[in-house]
């Protein structure tokens, strides 16, 4: 961890540099260049975006990570709509990537999301990596994507115990997550040129994940 790091809210004075992250953080990740800092920009207007929890990671006056929480839910199978909460995008730049920065903001907006009175959180990510921090398979509750399918990378996490039990179902995301790719294309536009690659190793692991779905039922 690094010494002298701060955890603080994000302000609007943040958000330019806060996009830059987050592009820095995800480009040619996952796939050629990405679309995450133009879903940073538009989260923030959306219904679901929780501010409360949208943390910044600020070293040495820069900031060099971030987290963004909004409010999903879980269609129960029973009829039942159950609220729950999701982060993404977390951003931390490559350089500090690996000395603790995006734990520090994981631990950090957990405990606030407890005190906040949520009791659960369901994201989409590398299992090997969200599995320090208490993720399970969502699958381990009967919880599945939206289109029912049980995924390797949707993980879970009871902030309080016994929340998930009963409720099992499909994972939804909001709306504010179906990226335009053409606006994201424009808004990409007001940064600075960068060349989008392909066959990355990072971008074959992704597939692999993606590929670990099988049908509910």
């Amino acid at each position: 961890m690094i010494g002298d790091l701060t955890i603080r809210l994000e302000t609007p004075a943040d958000y330019r540099e806060v996009e830059y992250v987050t592009r820095e953080a995800f480009w040619n990740h996952y796939v050629p260049g990405c679309d995450e800092h133009f879903l940073a920009h538009v989260l923030r207007e959306s219904n679901c975006f929780i501010s409360e929890l949208d943390f910044v990671a600020v070293q040495q006056g820069r900031i060099v990570g971030n987290i963004m929480y909004t409010n999903a839910k879980i269609a129960g199978d029973d009829g039942a709509e159950y609220p729950v909460v999701s982060f993404g995008p977390i951003s931390v730049l490559p350089e500090w990537q690996g000395n603790g920065v995006g734990s520090a903001l994981i631990l950090r907006s957990l405990s606030a999301a407890r005190r906040l009175g949520h009791t659960a959180v369901l994201i989409y990510g590398d299992p090997a990596y969200y599995s320090r921090f208490g993720f399970v398979a969502a699958e381990k509750f009967g919880i599945a994507t939206s289109d029912d399918h049980y995924a390797d990378a949707l993980q879970a996490l009871e902030l309080k115990r016994g929340s998930l039990n009963g409720k099992s179902g499909c994972f939804l995301e909001d709306h504010a997550y179906e990226v335009d790719t053409t606006a994201s294309a424009l808004f990409d536009k007001n940064f600075p040129p960068k060349d989008k690659l392909e066959g990355l190793p990072s971008q074959l692991k992704f597939l692999q994940h993606v590929s670990m779905r099988k049908p509910r039922r």
